[in-house]
């Protein structure tokens, strides 16, 4: 896989020392991240999402009506968020992937609450205390800075 410039380019064919030949790949995944080929250094948010679902909509499964709003709420960011937020305080995300995180986590909240009016959506967020993945990345990217800045070499 190539980053830079060149990105789109061919590449010379590379063989390992048992004849086989490498492919060139357009996405890979390092330590749970998956880094696409780009001009720039660029994450894949989509493969963070699918991850998110599943915890989400088995905790709603199991306890959904059950359960409280405020333990729902509460469950998801305890539960969830980790998941779709893992490492990608790290990587540099443009404004559109931010949207795209938090339609994901909205989804789920007009799913629980019951309503498609955002309006109302923000409304329980601010009630509920829940905050966006943007807002919590950019908090996680500046507590990863800092800590990054007061480390010794």
């Amino acid at each position: 896989m190539r980053i830079g410039a060149r990105h789109d380019k061919l590449c010379a064919k590379i063989t390992t020392a048992d004849g086989r030949e490498l492919v060139l790949a357009d996405e890979i995944r390092y330590l749970g991240v998956f880094i696409m080929r780009a001009v720039k250094f660029k994450c894949s948010v989509d493969q963070a999402k699918r991850p998110f679902h599943r915890p989400a909509n088995s905790i709603f499964a199991r306890v959904g009506r059950l359960a409280s709003e405020e333990v729902m709420v509460q469950l998801l960011k305890q539960k969830c968020l980790p998941i779709l937020l893992y490492a990608l305080d790290v990587c540099n995300l443009d404004e559109r992937v931010l949207q795209s995180l938090d339609f994901t986590a909205n989804r789920f909240l007009m799913k629980l609450f019951r309503t498609s009016n955002i309006e109302n959506l923000l409304y329980c967020q601010t009630v509920f205390v829940y905050e966006l993945p943007s807002v919590l990345l950019v908090k996680r990217c500046d507590k990863f800075t800092e800590k990054l800045a007061c480390t010794s070499v």
